[in-house]
């Protein structure tokens, strides 16, 4: 498992006082809000204490101790931010995405394997769960409840009600999906 868990990328500064605009990688900016630190890499490198978090459109805004202007805030342009996994209080039944990458993906009714979870993106209103199969073939599925029947990290796997052809590897020269 991973320390320290991608939370967003600053991608604009906002105003002249410092604040920044953050492309939310987690649930939302009152989640964000939660933490009294942020981090400039993946190893916990740089710690950056919070000032403000808030919601704005589909972005959370920032404003970081100690950076009060639009020149302080620019070398942050681009970066990504973490947060230490220690620091995170998930309800019951809430994973990060992140522990769901490599698990295995089997049928709900009857137990087969289908493959792993390779990536899950959020283009839209759910989640895209990306499986690779034994074949080496990448077959997708939205993250809903008519698909998606259980998470079970601790035990390595999901479950899935596929519908037809969902998990169906390319026949007769038709190109993977």
């Amino acid at each position: 498992m991973q320390e320290y868990l991608e939370v967003g990328k600053v991608v604009a500064t906002h105003g002249v006082h410092g604040e920044m605009k953050l492309e939310l990688w987690c649930d939302s900016a009152e989640f964000l809000a939660g933490f009294g630190t942020l981090y400039l890499s993946a190893s916990g490198a740089a710690p950056q204490a919070v000032a403000a978090v808030r919601a704005h459109k589909n972005m959370a805004l920032l404003t970081l101790k100690g950076v009060s202007s639009i020149e302080e805030a620019r070398p942050y342009l681009g970066r990504v931010l973490y947060i230490a996994r220690a620091d995170a209080h998930l309800p019951a039944g809430r994973y990060f995405l992140q522990d769901l990458i490599g698990l295995e993906v089997r049928d709900a009714a009857d137990g087969r394997v289908y493959g792993t979870v390779k990536e899950i993106t959020h283009p839209a209103a759910q989640d895209i769960y990306t499986v690779l199969t034994p074949a080496g073939q990448e077959c997708r599925f939205p993250g809903v409840p008519e698909f998606l029947k259980g998470l079970h990290p601790e035990e390595g796997y999901l479950l899935v009600a596929p519908i037809p052809g969902m998990f169906d590897t390319a026949e007769s020269g038709d190109e993977p999906v």
